[in-house]
């Protein structure tokens, strides 16, 4: 095992550093790949940290880099202080770490702690009926009058996120063990201490190494419902899954884990992925004081463009849902918590594609439109790889194309239940997980500059016009930008901790806001529109006098919005 890097220098976290911050996710399976297999590795995030100290970040969010059997593209986790061999050494982290620190950037990991790996050495012992592990799981006897193992026999009728049903049978032990998102991710039972206890040791190790916080995966699922933890016998209808989110010891858990790891004194970044929270969950969650996390990731935003069958039943985005959404969680939070901003993660298809306009006429304005109105509310903004140059989905037409264990496992469900594949397939090629995670796109070589070999999954096509290299040649580019952005959240407190308020909410096209701060007051007016707008000017603040800090078409009219036309505006006092 690697000893502690001498030069793993713990970062300059003063108090409240994560609210002028802005955070970069890298998905290291998709960012730079180094020796040539085809897959992205820490080496390859080591050789790219210029680039991402040139945009300006402040923190690096890596996603999953574990030993993993990557069932879930390592969201499934055999060994939580084991680098897996496809990304690399414990050596290479810390000289990562160290690397980060010395360009002024902080270092994030994921925190994967609702569930393990089937593989994991605490779920292997646990599956030994009378281990002292057993109860390091959820284990529960076959349906009443049901034989284990056969059809119908769960103990319950929920399904899983990525599975018919959230209870898997083990025939060596001859019960069902509960995992909400697939088979080869059993959840954790913490209710158990010890098992708490492990977890926050090996926080303590990854906070020794230098981290200098956490993104924690799905973590108000961690406190079950009382009827799986009562003992009980469960009804066949108890819906655990749906009532697995927000449970009931949710805030004891997370106010333990702060304690006990000293996330707060150390001034560790804390941002909770919360599927299912809301504004008054969140207020709550992040209330500093009541010793819990800084932020949460919303999912409310994310689901405007759904119907009501949920994420592959697609619907038209409807742009005052949207805003009327963020401005809800700005108004919600303000004064007690704290907003993560964010468009688009490894979950979530590409933010121009989604809630843009990806045509080559639109793309760049609509990717830079999108960041101004983003970046200009109240929060920590959340940039994802290749974001900050308008990278788009991909072109997927076939099942084949697809390698994500959701979008495999949606398709072989909806085929079956008779859904027609051409709307399976549609409804994946827009939300699948995959856009987000194929290769990210360098320069205009073959493969992107991402790999020498085959790369894991194929590089948009697109990469020879939409890459990193033009983007950074190019002073007009979405890169430019986002550095813009970022350079005015570093500089600017009204940006930072500025009143906002939401105007012209019903606006089918404009997006605009004020943020104020003392004397000073910024307004944002954006077109998230592909068609030109008159700008209703009787409604906004009076621009006579304002200063134009940052715009997407220099010569705009003040009396019309262009296509995806977007300004920051500082009022005249």
């Amino acid at each position: 095992m690697s000893t502690l890097s001498s030069r793993t220098a713990p970062a300059s976290r003063p108090d409240g550093w994560w609210r002028s911050s802005v955070v970069y996710q890298i998905y290291p399976r998709s960012f730079s790949d180094s020796n040539g297999d085809g897959i992205g590795d820490l080496a390859g995030v080591l050789s790219r940290l210029d680039h991402l100290s040139e945009l300006g970040v402040d923190v690096l969010w890596l996603s999953p880099f574990y030993q993993s059997p990557q069932v879930d593209n390592g969201y499934d986790i055999s060994d939580y202080r084991g680098i897996d061999p496809l990304f690399g050494t414990l050596e290479q982290f810390d000289d990562l770490v160290a690397q980060a620190h010395d360009r002024g950037m902080k270092v994030v990991i994921d925190l994967v702690v609702n569930h393990t790996s089937d593989q994991h050495p605490w779920f292997l012992e646990s599956r030994e009926p009378g281990s002292p592990k057993r109860d390091w799981y959820h284990w529960r006897t076959a349906r009443p009058g049901h034989e284990p193992g056969n059809a119908g026999a769960e103990p319950e009728d929920s399904a899983a996120a990525f599975a018919p049903s959230i209870w898997t049978f083990d025939p060596k032990s001859g019960e069902y063990y509960l995992a909400l998102f697939s088979p080869a991710q059993p959840d954790l039972n913490w209710e158990n201490h010890e098992v708490r206890e492990a977890v926050y040791d090996m926080m303590r190790w990854w906070i020794a190494r230098g981290v200098d916080g956490f993104r924690m995966d799905v973590i108000n699922l961690i406190s079950k419902p009382e009827e799986l933890t009562s003992g009980r016998p469960l009804a066949p209808d108890a819906a655990i899954h749906a009532k697995s989110f927000n449970g009931p010891r949710l805030d004891e858990f997370l106010q333990e884990m702060n304690r006990e790891t000293g996330l707060s004194d150390l001034n560790l970044l804390t941002v909770g992925e919360m599927p299912g929270a809301t504004v008054e969950v969140a207020r709550r969650v992040t209330d500093p004081e009541r010793g819990e996390l800084n932020m949460v990731f919303t999912f409310e935003h994310v689901a405007v463009d759904e119907g009501p069958g949920g994420k592959w039943d697609l619907a038209p985005l409807h742009v005052p849902r949207l805003k009327q959404n963020l401005a809800a969680w700005q108004e919600g939070l303000a004064g007690v918590g704290w907003n993560s901003l964010y468009f688009a993660n490894h979950d979530q298809p590409r933010t121009v594609s989604r809630f843009g306009d990806d045509s080559p006429e639109h793309r760049v304005n609509s990717a830079k439109t999108l960041a101004t109105v983003l970046h200009l509310h109240q929060g920590t903004p959340y940039i994802y790889q290749g974001e900050e140059f308008g990278m788009t989905n991909a072109p997927f037409t076939e099942i084949s194309d697809f390698a994500d264990v959701e979008s495999i496992n949606h398709h072989t469900l909806a085929v079956a239940a008779g859904v027609p594949e051409e709307d399976v397939l549609r409804s994946l090629a827009t939300k699948g997980r995959d856009n987000a995670r194929t290769p990210v796109q360098w320069d205009a070589s073959e493969h992107a500059g991402f790999t020498t070999g085959e790369p894991w999954l194929p590089v948009n096509p697109n990469h020879v016009e939409v890459n990193a290299e033009a983007a950074r040649r190019d002073p007009s580019s979405v890169f430019a930008h986002f550095k813009r952005l970022i350079e005015l959240r570093h500089a600017e407190p009204v940006v930072r901790e500025g009143r906002f308020e939401l105007l012209l909410p019903e606006h089918e096209q404009v997006w605009a806001f004020t943020r104020t701060l003392d004397t000073d007051a910024w307004l944002v007016v954006a077109n998230c529109s592909s068609e030109p707008v008159e700008v209703p000017r009787e409604a906004l603040p009076s621009v006579d006098g304002a200063e134009l800090v940052l715009g997407t078409h220099p010569d705009g009219d003040p009396s019309f919005l262009a296509p995806w036309e977007s300004r920051i505006l500082r009022l005249a006092r």
